[in-house]
């Protein structure tokens, strides 16, 4: 079972890293800029708090879910290694964006003595309204999205992501708060699946 337990989390990790590297390449949308924020803020939120709470319950000790997106960041790290071996900018200040709301995850679970409701209500609200707060400063330090297409031109991007006119819509208007709403709305859905992993894997 213990087995199984690890081998889950590190699938997990690996599978989330995947995600978030796709999702920080939001930098070279630059007509669709807010409307991809947004989205990818959310499969972050999601991605880091399912595996962050599954981790944290599992071990049962506060501060393992800082240590699951510490697993995370150097997951990615090496990944946009190899990117940047094939020419993409590379940024190391792209990826600790997960470190705080996972503490805030940690802090909330010491502070409710492991309650797992408290956890899941909480711990998913903050992180959920937190991650596309950080992500925002995130994207700020980073490179200006315009120069960065430039300097890094595509040859052999797909129909889909071919650049179309500027569009604004409803996305636009509040990235930050769209993205905070809606993931602290769903974090706590996934921070209950978190918990409730650990019960399914034991009955394997």
């Amino acid at each position: 079972r213990r087995c199984t337990h690890y081998l889950f989390i590190v699938v997990v990790a690996v599978n989330s890293t995947l995600l978030t590297i796709n999702a920080g390449d939001y930098i070279f949308y630059t007509d669709w800029a807010w409307t991809s924020y947004t989205v990818f803020s959310i499969s972050q939120t999601l991605m880091l708090i399912v595996g962050a709470t599954y981790y944290l319950t599992f071990t049962g000790v506060p501060g393992t879910a800082t240590y699951y997106a510490l697993i995370m960041t150097v997951y990615t790290w090496i990944a946009k290694g190899a990117w940047f071996a094939l020419g993409y900018p590379y940024d190391f200040i792209v990826t600790p964006v997960w470190l705080p709301s996972a503490m805030l995850l940690d802090l909330v679970y010491w502070a409710t003595k492991k309650n797992k409701h408290s956890l899941i209500l909480f711990g998913g609200v903050l992180v959920g309204m937190s991650l596309p707060l950080f992500n925002m400063v995130n994207l700020i330090t980073v490179a200006d999205p315009l120069e960065t297409a430039f300097k890094y031109p595509r040859p052999t991007l797909p129909p889909y992501m071919t650049p179309i006119e500027p569009q604004v819509g409803k996305f636009y208007n509040s990235p930050v708060a769209l993205g905070a709403g809606a993931g602290a709305v769903l974090a706590c859905t996934f921070a209950a699946l978190g918990c409730k992993l650990n019960t399914w894997t034991y009955r394997w």
